[in-house]
């Protein structure tokens, strides 16, 4: 069984910049938007097509996104900006009546993180996306409105789901709750509440 770990940050919190230390070698990034990486990426490769060499894919198909998890031979699988594939599909079914394109897309979701969490024992998922807070101030996974939500919970997918804090300009991983947000991690996984953000760190505490 596979580790699954939800990353969850405001825009230019650190998410994408998280990636820096890990080795493009044995990583597959699977971006959701188009967009260039934050930090010097020597051997970090856009894929032309899904035949070409490269470890990033560029796509917002949840099929295909699926797919690349199963297949890749890549150890260490990243799903950058995922809340992109839901308002993407939302918008490309807006003239759409009903709440079947809802239900769609849910289940879209749903298919990822079980496939996130069912790989080979050795590898890792990252799950990026943007928290929501609500009108009490918990803080939860964005997705694309109640209708959504009323069917899925993508935190109860993951043991382990991180936030982004800038603290005293330092960016960081909070590792456990605050109270109002769903951070978790298992005991003794990390020694402080928050730590850098740094994914090789959290890939070596993991694996």
């Amino acid at each position: 069984m596979s580790i699954a770990v939800m990353i969850l940050g405001n825009s230019g919190s650190g998410k994408s910049t998280s990636l820096r230390n890990l080795d493009p070698a044995h990583t597959m990034l699977i971006q959701c938007i188009k967009k260039p990486l934050p930090f010097k990426a020597a051997g970090w490769k856009v894929r032309a097509n899904m035949k070409d060499e490269g470890n990033v894919i560029q796509t917002d198909d949840p099929s295909t996104i699926e797919m690349i998890m199963r297949k890749s031979p890549h150890e260490i699988v990243v799903i950058d900006d995922y809340q992109a594939v839901m308002v993407n599909a939302l918008m490309s079914r807006s003239s759409e009546k009903g709440y079947e394109k809802f239900t769609d897309i849910a289940k879209s979701a749903w298919n990822i993180f079980n496939a996130a969490g069912s790989l080979a024992p050795n590898r890792r998922v990252y799950i990026m996306a943007h928290p929501n807070t609500d009108d009490f101030g918990n803080v939860r996974m964005k997705t694309v409105g109640k209708m959504v939500d009323q069917t899925l919970v993508p935190e109860g997918f993951f043991t382990i789901v991180l936030r982004t804090e800038i603290i005293n300009g330092n960016y960081m991983f909070s590792t456990q709750t605050n109270g109002q947000d769903c951070c978790k991690s298992p005991l003794g996984m990390f020694d402080e509440k928050h730590i850098n953000n740094d994914l090789a760190y959290v890939d070596a505490q993991i694996y």
